[in-house]
C-alpha cells in the first residue's frame, strides 16, 4: 500500500553526484538542501540508532534494507540527544509505524533536527554505485534543481573537517551509578550513549570530557581508566586528542572504540587511511587473533589503521576483519592500552564482543 501511494505522488527530491549521476525520489524529514558524503549501511534494523549516532555527522546514509520507518522512534533508543547525521536515503519510507514503544515518526524527528531524507530510490543500484566508485560527495536538493546546477554546487563546496569539535560536548558531564567499582574518564569525540550504558552496567562511573581536554584536567578527575570514544571524520583531524592520549599512555589503562582505536594507533606512531567505501553494518566477521574465535560485529567507519605502519610502534594486532583483512584491534599489554575498530556496545548489532568491557575492568583492577 505504501508503495502504491508513493507512486501516485509526483517525485519532488533529487540526489545528484559530481559525475552527473542522479536519482529522483520523494522528500521526507527536513525539506532543506544538503551537501553530504554518501555512504551505505547494510543493517536490517536500527535506523534510530544510526540516525542518532554522532559518527554519521554530515553523512547521507543509504539504508540497504528496503523498508525504513515502520517501527517509529522510541525514547530509549537514541545514541545522542541531538542527531547530527546529514541525511537518509531509503527505498520505501513508512510514516505509519506499528510499535507500542514508538512515540513519533522518523520523519518528524528528522524534520525537527533538520535532517534531509529521500525515498523511492533504487537503493540496490545506488549501493553498487558507491561500492564501485567509493564514498563520494553528493547533493540532496529539490527536483527543480537541474543536474548541471547541482554539479556546479558540488564543485563549489567542500566537505567539513571539524565534525568532532561540533559533536563533542562542551562541558564535563557525569554518569554515575550506585555501588560503582571504578571511575572512567571518557574523552568524548562523538560518544554513543550505549557505550555509557555498557560502562555503567559493568560497574563504572563515567565522567565524559570534551575532546580537547588537557591531561592536567583529566588527572584532577582521579580516573581508574581512560576511554576514547567513537566519532566522525578523519582521525588525523583530531590532533588535540591524539596529543592528550600520547601523554596518558602508561599512566592509566586506556580503551578505545572506532575513532578511539584510530587515535590510539596514531598516538603510538602508526598511520591511518581512508577506505574506499568504509564498513557500515551489523554482520561483519572479525577474527580474534588471540583466541581464534570469529565474532560477528557492528561497524561504522570510513578509516582504518595501516597494518604495515604498526611495525615498531609497540602495538600488536588483536583482531582482523575477515572480509578485507583490515586491522580491527590493537593492544600494548605492557602499557595496558587497547582499542577495537568495531562497536562491542552494539546498538544496533550483535553483542559477541561484550567481553571487552570486562577486559577493560580487569585492566583497571590491576
Amino acid at each position: 500500500m505504501a508503495v502504491e501511494c508513493m507512486l501516485l505522488k509526483e517525485k519532488n527530491k533529487r540526489l545528484i553526484f559530481e559525475d552527473g549521476t542522479y536519482y529522483d525520489g520523494y522528500a521526507f524529514g527536513s525539506n532543506e538542501e544538503a551537501v553530504l558524503e554518501i555512504v551505505f549501511n547494510t543493517s536490517v534494523v536500527g535506523y534510530q540508532e544510526i540516525l542518532s549516532d554522532p559518527s554519521y555527522t554530515d553523512q547521507g546514509v543509504v539504508m540497504t534494507y528496503p523498508l525504513i520507518g515502520n517501527y517509529g522512534m522510541a525514547d530509549d533508543d537514541y545514541e545522542t540527544d541531538i542527531p547530527t547525521i546529514g541525511g537518509l536515503i531509503v527505498r520505501e519510507y513508512n510514516d505509519e509505524p506499528s510499535n507500542f514503544r514508538s512515540k513519533e515518526t522518523l520523519s518528524t524527528v528528522m524534520e525537527r533536527y533538520n535532517v534531509v531524507g529521500i525515498s523511492g530510490i533504487d537503493t540496490r543500484k545506488l549501493t553498487r554505485y558507491i561500492r564501485n566508485f567509493g564514498s563520494r560527495k553528493a547533493l540532496i536538493t529539490s527536483i527543480e534543481t537541474s543536474v548541471e546546477e547541482g554539479v556546479k554546487k558540488l564543485n563549489e563546496s567542500e566537505l567539513a573537517t571539524d565534525q568532532v569539535s561540533r559533536v563533542s560536548r562542551k562541558a564535563i558531564c557525569k554518569y554515575n551509578i550506585a555501588g560503582a567499582k571504578k571511575n572512567v574518564v571518557a574523552i568524548d569525540c562523538g560518544m554513543k550513549l550505549n557505550i555509557v550504558r555498557q560502562l555503567n552496567a559493568h560497574g563504572c562511573n563515567v565522567t565524559m570530557v570534551p575532546y580537547n581536554t588537557d591531561i592536567e584536567t583529566i588527572q584532577k578527575l582521579h580516573p581508574d581508566g581512560i576511554f576514547i570514544s567513537n566519532g566522525p571524520g578523519d582521525p588525523t583531524d583530531v590532533k588535540e586528542t591524539i596529543e592528550t592520549v600520547k601523554a596518558l599512555i602508561g599512566k592509566y589503562p586506556i580503551f578505545g572504540i572506532c575513532l578511539g582505536h584510530q587515535i590510539i594507533s596514531l598516538a603510538y606512531g602508526a598511520k591511518t587511511y581512508k577506505l574506499k567505501f568504509g564498513h557500515r553494518g551489523g554482520n561483519h566477521p572479525v577474527l580474534n587473533v588471540k583466541t581464534g574465535r570469529v565474532e560477528i560485529t557492528s561497524q561504522n567507519h570510513s578509516y582504518a589503521v595501516d597494518t604495515a605502519s604498526l611495525e615498531g610502534t609497540g602495538l600488536s594486532v588483536t583482531h582482523m576483519n575477515l572480509l578485507d583483512n583490515t586491522v580491527e584491534g590493537v593492544e600494548n599489554r605492557l602499557d595496558k592500552v587497547f582499542g577495537v575498530q568495531y562497536h562491542p556496545e552494539s546498538a544496533p548489532g550483535p553483542q559477541d564482543s561484550d567481553y571487552l568491557f570486562d577486559y577493560f575492568l580487569d585492566m583497571m583492577e590491576g
